[in-house]
């Protein structure tokens, strides 16, 4: 989906996953309805009976800074996305439905960062905290879907669609940690990590001409609690809270926390999202300064641990930002993000970086989004440039679903050109070379009618956001056998 950050290009655009909820949201008013306050059974190491040091607390006030973030994140994110009217913004509504996008946006749309022009959005949060649900898809005659679902700690642990499960008719039911039971006759059972859970589902849209086709994929999606399977009625959808503020986005409201609200929140989360079971290090370093699942009194904390704390909390957001650049390899001037991503172990200061520039990065297996941050020569692309990108008959994107390439400003926002074209790829009419190779021309003027099916319009000036986009990338483009060629001057 696409998160909005509004920041540099070098920083908003870095991972790209566009994630899509998050620049819509707001501030977090509390952590979980008091029904869902039961604690989950987690490793509980035990609080500090030693002295810590200032120095000690700020270390792992860091690591804390880092493996919190991303539950902060998706919280946040949740509360806010959850507290608004169904139909009032697309993507946004009640949790257990799915609220979609259906349509791409359009030039002058401003309020995310790296919109996607390739799939429209099916978005939902479910509630495990009652009772399983049951996600129903509807079969896509062959059409390119992903539903992937996301835990609390931002991981994918199911991803149901075409690469996986097929486009035939799905039936799964999401169940939280340790639910046992029986379940309807034909469903799936998927286990999830943590009480809450996003499904961000993308469906193949080739164009605005296929709207109306993609709307009929987006409407067999369905959401059921196991209890209403067999006699389904409608629900009533809470009444939204008046004291969320809905206009403010979670990424600022997270970078903004204070440190007494972030680490006393993190734990608290800990007690109905339970960490993973490879966590066992980090809860006993947090535990010495008092930080447990569920536990930890800030403001009784010594001196020494709450002034460690305030360092970490100021420190730990501009240490995620200098990493930033360096996160993933470039080769040919593309950064290739393709490692740990969607599921990262106990990757806690990459997980954190993905949370704050992409929140709800894919697993690669399912999509990657090579970024171009220069061109043959070293140098960043600028719109005052012509640029071809060619690749011969055996560079071509190796995918088993489709590849496109889009244009982002130096805010991360698509260009107004006289073609409406803000990205192109392999569904669209291309005109290849008599030896089978293809070359795309990046850059603001129309390059002339022999060439305009391959025109991929800039800006006339400032940095260029150049982002390609593979799905159901084959193995050669996860582990480096295959690498997007240069993108060369053609001055």
């Amino acid at each position: 989906m696409f998160p909005a950050r509004t920041s540099s290009l070098r920083l908003s655009s870095l991972i790209a996953s566009v994630a899509f909820a998050s620049a819509l949201f707001a501030p977090i008013t509390g952590v979980t309805p008091a029904h869902a306050q039961a604690p989950v059974q987690a490793t509980r190491p035990a609080a500090a009976t030693t002295t810590v040091t200032e120095e000690e607390a700020y270390q792992i006030g860091l690591e804390a800074y880092f493996y919190f973030y991303p539950l902060l994140s998706m919280e946040v994110t949740r509360r806010v996305s959850a507290n608004v009217p169904a139909g009032e913004r697309p993507g946004l509504g009640p949790m257990n439905r799915f609220h979609h996008m259906r349509e791409f946006p359009p030039a002058d749309f401003r309020e995310v960062v790296r919109p996607n022009f390739d799939t429209l959005y099916s978005s939902a949060w479910l509630d495990l905290t009652a009772e399983p649900v049951i996600i129903t898809a509807a079969p896509t005659n062959g059409r390119y879907y992903l539903l992937p679902m996301l835990d609390m700690w931002s991981n994918v642990f199911a991803s149901p669609g075409k690469r996986t499960s097929g486009t035939g008719a799905g039936l799964w039911a999401v169940v939280p940690p340790d639910w046992s039971g029986p379940l309807p006759e034909g469903v799936e059972h998927i286990e999830a990590p943590t009480r809450h859970v996003w499904v961000i589902g993308r469906t193949q849209t080739n164009g605005p001409a296929d709207y109306e086709a993609v709307h009929r994929v987006q409407d067999g999606f369905e959401i059921t609690p196991l209890s209403q399977w067999s006699r389904k009625t409608e629900q009533r959808p809470p009444s939204p809270d008046p004291t969320v503020d809905t206009k403010t986005p979670p990424l600022v409201q997270v970078n903004t926390m204070p440190a007494a609200r972030y680490f006393t929140l993190g734990a608290e989360l800990m007690r109905l999202h339970p960490p993973q079971t490879t966590d066992w290090s980090i809860l006993t370093r947090m535990a010495r300064l008092g930080i447990t699942p569920g536990e930890f009194d800030f403001a009784k904390a010594p001196p020494a641990v709450r002034a460690g704390l305030e360092r970490a909390s100021a420190d730990g957001l501009r240490h995620m930002k200098e990493k930033l650049p360096t996160l993933a390899r470039v080769t040919n001037g593309w950064q290739m993000n393709t490692d740990t991503m969607g599921v990262y172990g106990n990757a806690y200061l990459k997980r954190a970086i993905v949370a704050m520039a992409g929140l709800g990065a894919n697993q690669p297996e399912d999509a990657i989004y090579p970024l171009c941050v220069a061109d043959a020569d070293g140098k960043p692309l600028t719109g005052d440039n012509r640029y071809v990108l060619r690749f011969t008959k055996e560079q071509l994107p190796p995918v088993d679903a489709f590849w496109s390439l889009t244009m982002y400003d130096a805010e991360g926002f698509q260009v107004a050109n006289p073609l409406n074209r803000f990205a192109i790829g392999d569904r669209d009419a291309l005109k290849f070379n008599p030896d089978g190779s293809l070359d795309l021309y990046i850059q603001h003027a129309n390059p002339g009618p022999d060439k305009e099916s391959n025109w991929l319009p800039s800006p006339a000036s400032g940095p260029l956001g150049l982002t390609m986009r593979l799905y159901a990338p084959r193995p050669e483009a996860l582990d480096g056998r295959w690498n997007p060629p240069a993108v060369r001057s053609a001055e």
